[in-house]
């Protein structure tokens, strides 16, 4: 089976975990998991990355890159997770404090190019209505 697992990814690299077990599925052997799969081919050498023009320096000088980033001021959006005893839900110890309202936060963008960094711009709102207002394209 790890044979076939090897031979389905060579054959064609931009094949995933499920077509590869699709692939080699038989009715005699216990089906393996994608995780599983997956993991057997990192073993054998062959991780799974993301593709790359063949670009030169050239190519890639005629580009900027540019990108925005929300900054909480307390706390974090996703969930929190603590380790506790069972029995212990309401020790102090135990307990997250927490912001009314979100406690607010702080959105940036910026870009940057081969040879140089452009400014660091606070934005005030979403993104979605910066892109409607003609001095943020001016801006940039």
């Amino acid at each position: 089976m790890n044979r076939n697992n090897l031979r389905a990814c060579r054959e064609d690299p931009r094949r995933t975990s499920t077509d590869i077990q699709v692939s080699v599925t038989s009715p005699n052997e216990p089906v393996l998991s994608r995780r599983t799969i997956r993991r057997r081919l990192q073993v054998a050498g062959l991780h799974g990355r993301r593709p790359h023009l063949s670009w030169g320096p050239r190519e890639w000088a005629n580009h900027i890159w540019s990108d925005e980033s929300r900054f909480n001021l307390f706390g974090t959006n996703g969930i929190q997770w603590i380790r506790r005893p069972i029995g212990s839900r309401y020790a102090p110890q135990y307990q997250c404090p927490t912001v009314k309202h979100g406690g607010g936060s702080v959105m940036v963008w910026g870009c940057f190019s081969d040879t140089s960094m452009g400014p660091l711009k606070r934005i005030v709102g979403t993104m979605d209505d910066m892109y409607t207002k003609t001095s943020w394209r001016t801006q940039c």
